[in-house]
Parts: C-alpha cells; sequence; structure tokens
C-alpha cells in the first residue's frame, strides 16, 4: 500500500497541523520525516542554540508519535535528494508540508513539489504556521503593507483565524520502517564545552512544555500584560517565541485560547504582538531576505564603522552599561533576552557604537533559542532605522534612562550582573558615578561616552538622503 509522506519542518507539533491532518485524511500509511537541510544553497544554517533547541523538540516529537503507534523518520541531507528518497522508500503517492516564507526555502520547496508532481507523486504545501498568508493581506492598491498599524488593521478586518485542527488519536503505520538518523549523530548538543546548563535550566522544548506555557501565562500574567511587559525584571511576557519559532504551537492555537477567554486591553496588545510577528513574515514573503539586506536602499551607504574589539566587549556583555551588559549576560546563559532589552542593545551597538545591524543580527542568530528569520531581522532593522516602519533615526535609546526607566530598582541589572549588587539604586545604571567607583576588573569602564556617541550617530544618520 502507498504512503502519504509529510515533512515536518518548523512545525514540530501534532495540534493545528495541517500538513500531518492532509496526510492522516489521505487514507494511507502517514511517514512523519524531517529532514536536517544543510546542504541547500542559500538555506540558512541554525545557530548554536537554535540545533540544541531543536535536539530536544525532536525527541520530543517523536515521543508523541510513538504515543500514537507510529515514528519520526530522521535524514540529513539536501531536502530535495532526501525526499525522492524516503517517498521511493515507502512508494509515497503524496507529500505534505507546511509552508515556509523565506525565500530560498520557498524556491526549495517549489523545486522538490515540481519534481514529485513530475513522477507522478502528489505535493502539497498548507498554511500551518500563520494566522494570515502574506498574500491574504493587502492594502487597498492590492500590494503588501510596510506600516504595521495599517497592515494589523487590515487583519483584525478579515475573518477570524479560525479554532484550529485537533491533535490526531493515532497514525496508520507502514508494514516496514525504513531506515532513521540517530539523533545523537547529529551533533546538535555542545560538549565541548557543554554551554548550554543555562538553557536546560530556563527551558523545556516541546509541544506539551509550549501549551503549558501559554496556559501559564494567560491564567497568571496576562491581566497585567500592558504594564508589565516593558519590565525585564517581571516575568510579564509569554516567553513563547522560541516555541512559535520551532512550530511546537501554532499562532492559531494562542489566538483561540487567548480570544475565548474574553477580549480586554491586554489581551488585545498581547494579540498584537503575534500580529507583530505576522507583519514580520508579511515582510519577508514580500520583500526578500531581511537579514542579509537593508529594506531601505539609502542604508546601503551608511558609514558604518569597523570596531571590532568593541563589538566583542557588546557580545561578552562588557560595554560598561549594565542594562546592556545585563541583556547580553542573560542572552548567553539561557539563549532568550527581554524585548524591551533586545531594544537597547540593538540600539546601543547600531548607534552609540555605529556598527551595523548585521552583525548583531549573527549574533542573535548563533545565541537565541527562538531565533527567527523574519523577526530576529525585522527587529534588528527597526531599531537600526533601515526596516519598514521603523523607528526614526534620532530615536537613540539612552542606556542610562532605559535603565532607570524600566528596571528602577535595578532587579535585572543585579540577577546578570551580580558585582553591581552592592550598588544602590541611584547608581545601579550609572556604576562610574558611585561614590567609589568600582575597578575595571571587577566591572568594565565605558567603552563609549553616550552622549558623544548620541551626537556622532545623529551626524551619520542625517548624512543619509532621505533619513527624516
Amino acid at each position: 500500500m502507498s504512503a502519504s509522506l509529510v515533512w515536518f519542518r518548523n512545525d514540530l507539533r501534532l495540534a493545528d497541523n495541517p500538513a500531518l491532518i492532509a496526510g492522516l485524511g489521505s487514507g494511507r500509511p502517514v511517514i512523519p520525516l524531517y529532514i536536517l537541510d544543510e546542504d541547500t544553497p542559500g538555506v540558512r544554517p541554525m545557530g548554536a542554540a537554535s540545533r540544541w533547541w531543536l535536539h530536544h523538540s525532536l525527541l520530543s516529537l517523536d515521543a508523541s508519535l510513538r504515543s500514537l503507534g507510529s515514528r519520526l523518520i530522521l535524514r540529513r541531507g539536501a531536502a530535495e535528494q532526501v525526499i525522492e528518497e524516503v517517498a521511493a522508500e515507502y512508494d509515497a503517492s503524496a507529500v505534505y508540508w507546511n509552508r515556509s516564507y523565506d525565500q530560498a526555502p520557498r524556491e526549495r520547496d517549489e523545486r522538490v513539489k515540481q519534481s514529485l508532481v513530475g513522477r507522478g507523486v502528489s505535493a502539497d504545501g498548507l498554511k500551518g504556521n500563520l494566522l494570515y498568508e502574506p498574500w491574504e493581506v493587502k492594502t487597498a492598491a492590492g500590494g503588501p503593507f510596510k506600516v504595521f498599524t495599517a497592515f494589523w488593521r487590515a487583519c483584525r478586518a478579515l475573518p477570524s483565524p479560525g479554532a484550529g485542527m485537533p491533535t490526531p488519536k493515532s497514525l496508520p503505520a507502514p508494514k516496514k520502517w525504513f531506515a532513521s538518523d540517530a539523533l545523537d549523530d547529529w551533533n546538535l548538543l555542545p560538549s565541548a564545552p557543554d554551554w548550554a546548563g543555562g538553557m536546560r535550566a530556563t527551558w523545556t522544548p516541546g509541544e506539551a512544555a509550549a501549551a503549558r506555557r501559554l496556559s501559564s501565562f494567560l491564567d497568571t500574567s496576562l491581566a497585567n500584560y500592558r504594564q508589565a511587559r516593558d519590565l525585564p525584571a517581571v516575568p510579564a511576557t509569554s516567553r513563547l517565541s522560541p516555541h512559535l519559532a520551532f512550530g511546537e504551537i501554532s499562532p492559531r492555537q494562542i489566538w483561540r485560547a487567548a480570544t475565548t477567554r474574553g477580549m480586554s486591553a491586554a489581551s488585545e496588545k498581547f494579540l498584537s504582538e503575534v500580529g507583530w510577528r505576522e507583519f514580520s513574515y508579511h515582510l519577508l514573503f514580500h520583500f526578500g531576505d531581511l537579514g542579509r539586506n537593508n529594506f531601505r536602499a539609502e542604508f546601503d551607504t551608511f558609514p558604518w564603522l569597523e570596531e571590532e574589539e568593541k563589538l566583542e566587549a557588546w557580545r561578552r556583555g562588557s560595554t560598561g552599561y549594565p542594562i546592556v551588559d545585563a541583556g547580553l549576560r542573560e542572552l548567553w546563559t539561557t539563549g532568550w533576552m527581554h524585548n524591551r532589552v533586545r531594544m537597547i542593545v540593538a540600539s546601543f551597538l547600531t548607534k552609540d557604537l555605529l556598527i551595523d545591524w548585521r552583525a548583531g543580527e549573527r549574533w542573535f542568530w548563533d545565541t537565541l533559542v527562538d531565533a527567527d528569520p523574519a523577526n530576529n531581522a525585522m527587529g534588528w532593522q527597526w531599531v537600526a532605522g533601515s526596516g519598514a516602519d521603523a523607528a526614526p533615526y534620532f530615536r537613540i535609546f539612552n542606556p542610562v534612562l532605559q535603565g532607570e526607566k524600566f528596571d528602577p530598582r535595578g532587579d535585572y541589572v543585579r540577577r546578570w550582573i551580580p558585582e553591581l549588587g552592592g550598588l544602590p539604586n541611584e547608581t545601579i545604571h550609572k556604576p562610574w558615578t558611585a561614590a567609589t567607583p568600582l575597578p575595571p576588573e571587577i566591572y568594565p569602564a565605558r567603552i563609549v561616552d553616550h552622549a558623544s556617541a548620541r551626537e556622532r550617530a545623529l551626524i551619520a544618520f542625517r548624512s543619509l538622503k532621505g533619513a527624516a
């Protein structure tokens, strides 16, 4: 009997998985497949933190599939070749997957589809990772949006995303399972050294953990989300971003869970953050590689500086500005950083240090467990001023004032920079003003004076044609 191949990608879940439901609905045995594709040109390899998450997420997905009488087949290589091989092994008459939206994977998927159809195999990409497809949301002129508020208003005018699809109760298996790679052989986990201790202590990857996190957030934090979401010392955000990045939960599941509790100002704000993710993918689909190319072409001539020593100090969390350093140390330890702090550290890199936003985007890509081709690049370009609907060039975060406003008692800084723990609230965000400043071997001196750096940045930004 022929089979249906379900190609898992960034949709590592059983619930609300259109590709899986399509495979099940065919009435044929279902072959779940994950491909570690690091060989297709243009497909960006995962960063180290994401590889750690992927290992544990695949373990979770395989366990869930086995509870349904199935299993996850693992293969490594160029997806076009692997799909052809596995389809032949199982005499697959159909292959299903949930769509990607960045250019190289889209082009790869189209080649896979054409190759399969040419051999008489049905192939279908489905909508499983967004509330609305990028081509479903249009301006009055029929084009893509470039401003978030107008985009989200148009989304809210569309029909509700719906309730999502149920989790299958069982999956028909083939008479014979062919070979699968051993997950450990992929060497996704760090070993020499093992730097993932902080991530293990912080996160539990997998679909079940994603559902628990969503439920906990809605029960305990949603009511205060609007007021507390910008306070990095307060556990007020959902922290669902890595689960979304790997598709362990769908945006439709989040929408359904939030809206069934009744709409409020808090839930509207929370759902607008889901909308920001939608907007990021809208831009990625319509305008290409946001991780490498400036959205605004005038930034192609921006006078970025080559400051490797300062870039390395930024990466290490040794800039001398506590809120910046705390964020980067949180990132290095846990693979995650609070969103408000992401904006602060990005502003510091691109405007205080005048270092190209792409250097920061690459660092985040390697160290974030929620690294994402749309959100990550969109956030960096928004802060740098080179992106769609970007912050104006003259918006330059003052790291001291940002710390005092959003971490007024210094709790966040004290957690991640314990050597500053003895400073009073008045100086915790500007330790160089303390009565007895700490020696540089305990906490570094500032690598740049913010006031002078701000003036330098304004001059550079004003030099751009059309910067205003």
